[in-house]
């Protein structure tokens, strides 16, 4: 690993003079599970370094915290995944996202991993973290070896251009409840829907998020939940103990005289960004969920293009959606 500099920051704004100073070549460091795998296998490319400056966050007290508030939940982005999953108040009033919490990694990894940094997880595909292939289009290169080589893990939605998954377990869950993200900046923080943060290949190749160099998440806020309304998440893995999801699925469904008469679904793992299945809620609407269940599944997955290795996905995510419906009919 190359020498590198170390700072521990106390307060959000020395991050951000931090991150200003650096200008591109600095890199946050929370719980570092994703961070630092990336520079100890040294996945670089023609538009990929490995950063020269660790910016620690730990340090500022203020970024770790679960606040209930009137309207809803406040999280501070340097909470651990284990506080998350482990509260009797999450639980209670937000069932899906601590069911989410509770199957991010092992004890060990959600122990150290912050919600911040399982957002902003970099994505799953052994192109793009394999060190032989430094002309990956997510790197800055020219190519994309998903399509003609071992692709059964990569996305069937979302893209044309590049078939990364988004690893993230919080992110479809979030999304699911409507949540926003906190981010701050140099000029003071903004608010944006977390469907807004994450942002697709065809837009900027190099990113899955709307961050600049001098930007990092600061907290992320959850409205109180409709009357008549539950959710579930529900994550397919190859095994059960750690692994990354092959599809995952974040529901949330208000009710009004047994109907559906409003709902947010949300996949993992089938494209480069947390996947909101319209074409699903909009099949479901002013519904019974055991009446509009097939419509709704074949819906989910309109326009999904599987490539050689990966058309399992499309039967994966229609099946898990089935399952989340049945729990919540």
């Amino acid at each position: 690993m190359k020498s590198l500099e170390y700072y521990k920051a106390t307060t959000v704004s020395q991050a951000i003079s931090l991150l200003a100073k650096h200008q591109g070549k600095a890199a946050i460091l929370a719980g570092g599970s994703d961070l630092l795998g990336m520079m100890k296998d040294r996945i670089e490319g023609p538009k990929l370094k490995m950063p020269q400056f660790l910016i620690d966050l730990k340090g500022i007290k203020d970024l770790s915290y679960i606040k209930e508030q009137k309207s809803g939940l406040k999280i501070g982005a340097s909470t651990t995944i284990s506080e998350i999953a482990s509260s009797d108040m999450i639980a209670k009033k937000f069932p899906l996202l601590a069911q989410a919490a509770s199957q991010v990694g092992v004890p060990q990894i959600r122990n150290v991993g912050t919600l911040g940094g399982n957002l902003c997880q970099r994505p799953r595909c052994w192109y793009f973290r394999g060190r032989l292939f430094k002309d990956c289009m997510r790197k800055g290169g020219n190519n994309c070896y998903a399509p003609a080589g071992e692709n059964q893990y990569h996305a069937i939605l979302g893209s044309d251009i590049c078939f990364i998954v988004n690893p993230s377990d919080m992110a479809p869950a979030l999304m699911a409840l409507n949540a926003k993200v906190e981010v701050a900046t140099a000029k003071g923080n903004k608010v944006v829907s977390i469907e807004q943060f994450y942002i697709r290949p065809e837009k900027n190749i190099l990113r899955e998020n709307i961050l600049s160099s001098q930007e990092l998440v600061v907290a992320v806020e959850i409205p109180n939940p409709a009357p008549n309304s539950k959710g579930v998440y529900l994550k397919l893995k190859q095994r059960q103990a750690f692994d990354f999801a092959i599809v995952s699925l974040a529901a949330h469904l208000t009710f009004k005289n047994n109907s559906v008469s409003d709902s947010r679904i949300v996949f993992g793992g089938i494209a480069p960004f947390p996947f909101r299945a319209t074409k699903a809620e909009t099949a479901l609407k002013g519904k019974g969920v055991k009446e509009a269940i097939t419509d709704v599944c074949k819906a989910a997955t309109d326009g999904a293009k599987p490539m050689s290795q990966n058309g399992y996905k499309v039967d994966a995510a229609k099946g898990i959606l089935e399952e989340a419906l049945n729990l919540l009919a």
